[in-house]
Order: C-alpha cells, then sequence, then structure tokens
C-alpha cells in the first residue's frame, strides 16, 4: 500500500509538472534533482531546477486533530538556466513562460487540497559568465489544511 504523497510533495510535483509542459517556449530540462549547469549538452536549454525552499504555518482555528485548520505559505525556488546570444531576451522570455505556465492554474490542480492561490513574488538575475544567464524565481504557494492530516 503507497501511502499518499504530503500536500508540499505535491505542490512540488505540480509545479515540475505545469513548467515541463509549457510549449513555446518551453522548457527541455524540468527536474527536482540538483545539477552542475556546465556539464549540460546546449541541446538541454534552457532549463529549470525546481525546489523546496521554505514553510510557514500557523493555527487558523482551534480544536482536536481532525477539526482544526491551519494555514501556510510554501516557497518554492525555480532556477531557470539559458545558454546563447540577446541573453537579456531569453531572460524575459523564459520569466514570461514560468509566469504563464503557472497562472493556467493558481491552485495548481490541488485545490480540493487547499491550495488556495500561488504567486510569483520575486524574480532576480543571477550573475553568470556569458554564454550562460541564470533567473532565481520565487513561488509562494498559500494553502490551508485541516490539523491531524497529512499537509
Amino acid at each position: 500500500m503507497s501511502a499518499t504523497p504530503s500536500l508540499r510533495e505535491q505542490i512540488v510535483e505540480n509545479t515540475a509538472t505545469y513548467l515541463a509542459q509549457r510549449a513555446d517556449p518551453g522548457f527541455v530540462l524540468v527536474t527536482r534533482e540538483p545539477f552542475d549547469v556546465t556539464e549540460l549538452a546546449i541541446t538541454q536549454f534552457p532549463a529549470v531546477l525546481v525546489s523546496f525552499n521554505s514553510e510557514t504555518r500557523e493555527t487558523v482555528t482551534m480544536g482536536a486533530p481532525n477539526t482544526g485548520r491551519r494555514a501556510g505559505e510554501i516557497t518554492l525556488d525555480l532556477r531557470l538556466f539559458l545558454r546563447g546570444n540577446e541573453l537579456d531576451k531569453k531572460r524575459n522570455a523564459a520569466i514570461a513562460a514560468v509566469e504563464d505556465a503557472l497562472e493556467q492554474d493558481r491552485y495548481l490542480n490541488l485545490r480540493t487540497s487547499g491550495v488556495l492561490d500561488s504567486q510569483i513574488t520575486t524574480v532576480e538575475t543571477q550573475e553568470r559568465q556569458p554564454p550562460l544567464a541564470e533567473v532565481l524565481m520565487s513561488l509562494v504557494v498559500t494553502y490551508n489544511y485541516l490539523r491531524g492530516s497529512q499537509a
């Protein structure tokens, strides 16, 4: 019998899935496993690394387990890696592609599981030696759940 993944795991999985399904401009590599960007083949760009960053929780209503509610926010890091010429244009296109992919369903297909909203809150460019470029985006997912349930 396999256990149901936690809401946290489902959020990370669904985010990666939405980005992997993005078409034109799409992402060639979408992964949750860290990698050395300098080892990627040219054909693996643009690439996205999706990883859990942090989580905050608070009690919304008191009660025994399975009666009280809690709320939280999960922050995911989305690291975009690009390669080639016209890196500023590529960065802007990749940022827009991530935003478009995640705006299709701000509940990340988890509305019935308690996800209330998701949104990109920060976008930062990271220093890289051309022909490489990197962008770090933060996705914040707001959710609530029943205390005592698997969140």
